[in-house]
């Protein structure tokens, strides 16, 4: 069974940063794709950004509206994959989730995840 855990939310000013990681246990594949989601409070869950993870290498992608501030990478030595998120701005504020999908190396669409973290939370206010 694949369980994921988010970690490192907060509370920001305006402008400020964080790093969000993703720690996935009971994987046993080497191509997989890890995504990141959020929700903003009374908004469906969007779709941030994904790393496709193929043997030792990996691709990221960040959904267009946020990648002149946010960065994914993958951390080896921690085993983990992290959302980077810098100038954070109010409307930034919400649950961020990580996702793992078996059968899709890159997807924006939440159906195609098999396995969701529980969330941690994020607020850029003043």
């Amino acid at each position: 069974q694949v369980h994921l855990v988010e970690s490192g939310g907060g509370s920001v000013q305006p402008g400020g940063s964080l790093r969000l990681s993703c720690a996935a246990s009971g994987r046993n594949s080497p191509t997989y794709s890890l995504g990141w989601f959020r929700r903003a409070p009374g908004k469906e869950r969007e779709y941030v950004g994904s790393i496709a993870i193929i043997g030792d290498g990996s691709i990221t992608y960040v959904a267009e509206a946020v990648k002149d501030r946010f960065t994914i990478s993958r951390e080896n030595a921690k085993n983990t994959v992290d959302l980077h998120l810098n100038k954070l701005k109010p409307k930034d504020t919400g649950v961020y989730y990580c996702a793992l999908s078996d059968n899709h190396i890159w997807s924006k669409f939440e159906a195609e995840y098999d396995y969701w973290g529980q969330g941690t939370p994020v607020s850029a206010s003043s």
